[in-house]
């Protein structure tokens, strides 16, 4: 697991964070593993795996060399250069602009896909703790660096994407203000550090996802969540995986 993985991804693809755009004459596309302990191949061949060479973690950043028959040739951070199977990898991320009220879902560099979104019913707002039927004010949509952590088919709103809400960054600030203990911080952490899913049951509040539903019309009624219709999450659903970034701003 890499915990600088979005940044480094999104600076790498799309030049943000005060990272200077790629030459995209010279750079390789940023692809990334979807599988957890994937194989690099010495050749287009699985029963040629690369001799001695550690398994590939979820989210790795690998450039894409050359495109072989369903195989891609890559190169590691690490320098180290082998294949992996096409369907093994992803170059798909998700930019959800609030003020926009739109999610973008992009390629690489090329925008694939721009969808209305509906959100938290406080749509302005970064979210800081839990909401409720008393709290209404804190049901928004929380900003920042996130991944999708599981894809879940039978939601009651249809289909659903659940982002790791609350990240590393979130537990970082829950303990400072007293919101969750010590041992619900060390969870979150844990869950940044193996991609696994956060305990969504602290004052953080949790259960953020991506889910169908929507209205399409930019309707602020969620209580925190990315809704989309059900045919534009049909068509999400087969576009991301879990390990997909999410960049909500």
């Amino acid at each position: 697991m890499r915990p600088a993985f979005f940044p480094i991804f999104l600076a790498l693809v799309f030049g943000v964070s005060g990272a200077a755009p790629p030459d995209r004459d010279d750079s390789p596309p940023l692809y990334y593993s979807i599988e957890r302990n994937g194989t690099l191949y010495a050749r287009p061949d699985r029963a040629a795996p690369l001799p001695d060479f550690r398994p590939l973690a979820l989210q790795e950043p690998l450039f894409m060399l050359e495109v072989q028959d369903g195989w891609l040739h890559v190169r590691t951070m690490d320098d180290i250069t082998g294949f992996v199977p096409e369907e093994a990898v992803s170059n798909v991320w998700l930019r959800i602009s609030k003020k926009k009220q739109t999610l973008f879902a992009y390629r690489g560099t090329e925008l694939a896909l721009r969808v209305p979104v509906d959100l938290g019913l406080n749509a302005i707002m970064d979210k800081e703790r839990r909401g409720g039927q008393l709290e209404p004010d804190h049901w928004r949509t929380p900003e920042g660096n996130f991944h999708i952590v599981a894809k879940n088919p039978d939601s009651k709103f249809y289909k659903a994407l659940l982002l790791n809400y609350p990240s590393a960054e979130d537990a970082e600030r829950g303990i400072r203000s007293g919101l969750i203990t010590d041992e619900e911080y060390r969870a979150i952490m844990e869950a940044e550090e193996t991609l696994g899913i956060p305990p969504m049951g602290t004052l953080l509040g949790g259960f953020i996802e991506i889910h169908g539903n929507g209205t399409g019309g930019s309707v602020n009624w969620t209580q925190g969540c990315i809704a989309v219709t059900d045919r534009l999450i049909d068509r999400l659903w087969e576009m991301v995986y879990v390990g997909t970034p999410v960049l909500v701003e």
